[in-house]
């Protein structure tokens, strides 16, 4: 590319651009933030201070030292694209304006193998001072325009693009470097300088892709590496090549519409995105419909827009009930759609239909028949079936039944069913045969949600039911249930009391009449009649019983009929007993305590009588006449209607125990009266009135009560002693079984024996200990106590003199004693315990087992070496002397 020139030797200063219209040639594809061009701008005075503008800030800036970058990125018509740019000065907002003009450059494609061949040169700009003259040469300071350079070049590599000098190269001999991502930064080497004559070549295919453009700084100084020249900017615009196919972002697209949707209705929006430059034509994707399937009813059911990608319908007809799914091949193609030059890829588009309530739930039939049990709750007596055409389980295929008619008392509904849509007709009140033998329910069916608009079929579908209603044999009921009966108590047995009869609902069916029983009568008084239901009493009614509750006794009679199955009723018969007068008061409490003297000897009394009133109190008290003690020592006042005091009338009575009969009479018609005896204890007492003796009143013994238990802690001490004497004497029994003691003159044939133990031990007792202190004391002839059955005899040899321990040993000297001891111990043969002569016991006579003499320990071990036995010590002497001395 052919640098922009500019000079400035006029003498003459003139402050302003120093042309009206500027032109510049640039790429067609710009990108945001590249440089285009530098404006230049001459300033007289150097102090001026210059803001620069233009005239379309959405595309294009200029930074204050006068270069002009892109705001964004767009792609330059074949026609010129001009704009204004604007100096200001901040100071004086004297303004300057210049029309720039942007042509874009040829394709590369098209220039010829001549124009590839020609390398431009980029001159570095310089600024020269002539100190002599007051004129001074201004610096050159422009922007190079980008180079352009396709992507995927075949070479050949290296590819020269540029050379690089300076105007001063003539001078000195210059050394020229890149710098920058792509020649010294990552990714390194795919742009190389000749640092003698600055040719700048590219190594290898770029991809825009990867990277757009690169930005390099070329750098001129002399051998001696001293900067001569500011460095120069140089950017690389990648040319975009059509290298990249379209790609879906899926490769399955999933999409859904309502059956029934009007033309124009969106649908859902495919996506597909090309890797080349968006702004190109090797970017821009196209899209379009390949094929539909199924093509029904229409093979044209749906278009796309060709730009956004966007699915609408163009046809009416989609049904669900139909068709329920489509699948269209999409295809993009970048090149703007061009079938000859662009590339394309596919993806798959599946457009669900989905459902609308556009088809009402239709009965299978006018009339649907039903039977129910009389009484019976909770039953299904008919199954409603429908058919909907809409999507099952959805709210358009939901069923909802409804009665219209039929049922004014409400003893039916309807639930559906959620997996079959049907309607359960179910009872929820009991039916009664002898009332209503059938039932017509008129019943309607329609969605839970309403019909779509303009859908021509009835909202609702309409049916009749029809119920028959099944006779079964129920139960019979007493009338009244309770039965009240008023009755005075005193009735005899025998007394008919009332009549207690039941009902049997069932009118229509052929059955004898019921029998009667008695359920729960808790004081048996009383009978019915199994035919009539007569009852009569069979015990004396008493309102006093303990049966009897806030005066009324119930009692409880069964009904049953022979039906198939047999039924039965209850009901409660409730007497309500009037009282009389046939019980006489008693006097409460029925002992008392007073003292001997005349004060203080109060005594409170009550009258207790079971009757109510009027035949209870108030009560009448008075003391008999017999015996006439009776009224000389004791005198009775009543103080109110339930109430009286018993006291002395003497002032002296002696202390014991005195039976006071009092005399009770109660207001009744007629009255009734009962003489109650009083105990009443005499003592004396204290100032307080308390007895102070109460060891001389007789009488003042244990309770019954008191008694019993202490009877019963004897019997339980008593068996607890007798189970202790039986335990003691079963273990005593079992000691004696754990020990054998067997006498030598029995015959044990056919017993097992527990045989003394065959040499001395740890656990051998047969020996005095003391003669391992004071060997020389062993008698060997000595008598051995009752039961030792073993006979120890001491061998003759030389005995070992023990060493003698001295009247005052040293402490240190113990330790010794006891070793030398216990060595001289160890090599003693005459020492205890000696090899025993067992006498062993006797097994009786006639033993079929032979003599062990017979045996012969000899033959098995002829062959064997003994003469280790020697190195055994003295104690098997005897035992080297027997097996290891050779033939004798």
């Amino acid at each position: 590319q052919a640098p922009i020139k500019a000079t400035c030797e006029d003498m003459s200063c003139k402050t302003g651009f120093p042309e009206d219209v500027h032109s510049a040639v640039v790429s067609r594809s710009v990108h945001g933030g590249q440089p285009l061009l530098n404006v230049r701008f001459r300033s007289c005075d150097g102090n001026k201070k210059i803001h620069f503008g233009s005239s379309e800030p959405e595309d294009f800036r200029v930074d204050e030292d006068g270069v002009v970058y892109a705001e964004r990125s767009f792609q330059l018509s074949a026609e010129p694209t001009e704009f204004v740019v604007s100096a200001q000065d901040r100071e004086t907002q004297e303004e300057w304006q210049m029309r720039v003009k942007l042509t874009p450059e040829p394709a590369f494609a098209g220039a010829s193998e001549k124009d590839r061949k020609k390398i431009e040169d980029i001159v570095f700009p310089w600024q020269q001072y002539k100190h002599s003259s007051p004129l001074k040469r201004q610096k050159r300071d422009w922007v190079i325009p980008p180079i352009n350079l396709p992507e995927n070049s075949r070479g050949p590599f290296p590819q020269e693009l540029v050379r690089i000098r300076s105007d001063r190269d003539k001078s000195l001999s210059l050394r020229y470097s890149v710098t920058g991502p792509g020649a010294d930064q990552p990714p390194t080497g795919i742009f190389i300088i000749n640092p003698i004559s600055g040719q700048l070549s590219v190594t290898k295919p770029l991809d825009r892709e990867q990277i757009a453009s690169f930005h390099l700084r070329a750098h001129a100084v002399d051998v001696n590496g001293n900067q001569v020249e500011n460095p120069i900017d140089i950017v690389i615009n990648v040319i975009d090549m059509n290298d990249n196919r379209p790609e879906f972002l899926h490769q399955v697209w999933n999409g859904t519409v309502p059956e029934g949707s009007k033309p124009g209705t969106y649908v859902m929006t495919v996506t597909a995105i090309d890797a080349d430059d968006p702004n190109a034509q090797n970017g821009m994707l196209r899209y379009r419909i390949l094929s539909q399937a199924p093509s029904s009813p229409s093979p044209n059911m749906f278009t796309i827009n060709n730009e956004t990608g966007d699915i609408i319908t163009v046809a009416a007809g989609l049904d669900r009930e139909k068709v329920q799914q489509y699948t269209l091949i999409i295809q993009a193609t970048d090149m703007e759609g061009n079938p000859t030059y662009g590339l394309s890829n596919t993806a798959t588009a599946v457009i669900t239909v989905t459902d609308v309530n556009d088809n009402p739930p239709e009965f299978t039939a006018m009339t649907f028949y039903g039977e129910v049990p009389e009484n019976r709750v909770d039953v299904i007596v008919a199954n409603l079936t429908v058919t909907d055409k809409d999507q099952p389980h959805t709210p358009a295929w939901n069923a909802m039944y409804r009665m219209t008619g039929g049922d004014p008392t409400g003893r039916f509904t309807i639930l559906t069913d959620p997996n079959s849509n049907d309607g359960l007709v179910t009872v929820v009140k009991p039916i009664d045969f002898e009332t209503n033998r059938m039932f017509v329910l008129t019943v309607a069916a329609e969605n839970q949600v309403p019909l779509a608009k303009g859908i021509q079929h009835p909202p609702q579908s309409t049916a009749t039911v029809s119920i028959t209603v099944i006779d079964v044999n129920e139960s019979p009921y007493f009338v009244p249930n309770p039965k009240l009966v008023r009755q005075e108590e005193g009735l005899l047995a025998g007394s008919m009391l009332t009549t207690f009869t039941a009902q049997d609902p069932d009118r229509y069916m052929q059955q004898t009449s019921l029998r009667y029983s008695k359920l729960s009568d808790p004081a048996n008084w009383l009978k019915i009649d199994p035919v009539n239901g007569q009852i009569t009493t069979t015990a004396v009614l008493d309102r006093e019983s303990i049966y009897v509750q806030n005066n009324m006794y119930n009692a409880t009679f069964l009904a049953s009929d022979n039906g198939i199955p047999p039924m039965s009723g209850t009901g409660t018969l409730q007497i309500h007993l009037l009282d009389i007068n046939d019980n006489a008061p008693q006097v409460n409490p029925k002992e008392a305590t007073t003292c001997e003297t005349l004060q203080p000897n109060a005594i409170n009394i009550t009258a207790v009588d079971p009757d109510i009133d009027p035949n209870a109190g108030p009560f009448a008290f008075e003391l008999p006449d017999t015996p006439a003690s009776i009224k000389r020592n004791w005198t009775i006042v009543r103080i109110s209607g339930d109430h009286a005091q018993l006291s002395l009338r003497i002032r002296f009575l002696e202390a014991g125990i005195y039976d006071v009969p009092i005399v009770i009479t109660d207001s009744g018609n007629p009255h009734a009266s009962s003489t109650s005896v009083l105990k009443v204890k005499v003592c004396q007492c204290d100032i307080n009135g308390d007895c102070t003796d109460v060891d001389r009143i007789v009488g003042a013994g244990l309770g019954t009560g008191a008694i019993i238990a202490i009877l019963l802690c004897i019997i339980i001490l008593l068996i607890l002693v007798l189970m202790f004497v039986v335990w003691m004497k079963r273990r005593d029994k079992e000691r004696q079984a754990k020990q054998l003691l067997i006498d030598p003159e029995d015959d044990v044939r056919d017993n097992i024996l527990k045989y003394d133990e065959e040499g001395g031990g740890e656990e051998d007792q047969d020996y005095d200990l003391s003669q391992l202190q004071q060997p020389d004391t062993v008698e060997p002839d000595a008598i051995k106590p009752v039961g030792i059955r073993r006979l120890d005899e001491r061998p003759i040899h030389a005995e070992p003199q023990y060493p003698v321990r001295s009247a005052a040993p040293h402490p240190g000297d113990i330790g010794d004693f006891i070793n030398e001891g216990l060595k001289a111990a160890d090599n003693d043969p005459t020492a205890p315990p000696y090899d025993s002569l067992l006498v062993f016991d006797y097994e009786g006579s006639g033993s079929t087992a032979g003599s062990l003499s017979s045996l012969n320990s000899s033959s098995s071990g002829g062959e064997q070496d003994y003469d280790y036995l020697n190195d055994w010590g003295p104690r098997f002497k005897k035992l080297a002397d027997m097996y290891g001395g050779g033939d004798d």
